[in-house]
C-alpha cells in the first residue's frame, strides 16, 4: 500500500511538473511572438494592407511591392522600435522601392494620395515617389532618395526643425510651416 501511495505520489508530482514547464514555454513562446511583430516588416501589394501596415497597429517598416493609389488622406501613426526601446530606435520606414540581394535598388514606386499625415516620430520614406502633399505632425520625419510630387507642411516649427531631406531627394512643391 505505501509503495501505490509513493508511485501516485511520483506520478502526480510529475503531470504538476509537465504543467508547469508547459506554462513557461507557452509564455515564452507568446513573448517571443509578440517580439516578431515588433520587430517584423510589412511587405505590401495592396492599398488596405499598406493602410493597416502604417496604422498604429502595423509595423515599423512598410515596403511596398508595386505603385499604389489611394482616395483619401493616409495616416502613418504609432511608436515603433527598431530592434529596441530607447529613444535611438524608435523609428519607422516606408520603402517604395525593390532592391536586390545587394541592397541596390532595382525598382521604384509611386505611392499616391491627397494627403499622407506622418504622426509617428522619426518617419523615414525613402527611394520612391509620394504624389501628394505631406502633413508632418511629429518630429525626425525624413526623405530619403526620394521625391515629393507636391508641398511638405510641417504642423508646428520643432517639426520642421528636427526633419532631414537628403540632397538627393527633390520636393516640387514648397516646403513650409502651416498651422
Amino acid at each position: 500500500m505505501k509503495k501505490k501511495v509513493i508511485f501516485i505520489l511520483i506520478v502526480l508530482l510529475s503531470l504538476f511538473g509537465l504543467a508547469a514547464c508547459s506554462g513557461d514555454s507557452e509564455q515564452a513562446a507568446e513573448e517571443e511572438q509578440a517580439a516578431d511583430t515588433v520587430t517584423t516588416a510589412s511587405i505590401v501589394s495592396e492599398e488596405a494592407a499598406f493602410r493597416e501596415a502604417i496604422s498604429s497597429d502595423g509595423s515599423w517598416i512598410i515596403a511596398a511591392l508595386n505603385d499604389l493609389t489611394f482616395e483619401e488622406a493616409i495616416t502613418v501613426e504609432g511608436e515603433f522600435y527598431n530592434g529596441g526601446d530607447s529613444e535611438n530606435d524608435l523609428y519607422r520606414k516606408i520603402a517604395a522601392y525593390a532592391q536586390d540581394d545587394e541592397r541596390n535598388i532595382t525598382d521604384r514606386y509611386t505611392i499616391t494620395a491627397p494627403e499622407m499625415i506622418i504622426k509617428s516620430p522619426n518617419t523615414r520614406f525613402q527611394a520612391g515617389t509620394f504624389v501628394g502633399d505631406i502633413i508632418v505632425e511629429a518630429n525626425g520625419f525624413t526623405l530619403y532618395d526620394g521625391t515629393v510630387e507636391g508641398n511638405i507642411y510641417y504642423a508646428a516649427e520643432e517639426y520642421q526643425d528636427s526633419a532631414e531631406i537628403t540632397e538627393d531627394s527633390e520636393v516640387t512643391g514648397s516646403i513650409e510651416i502651416r498651422n
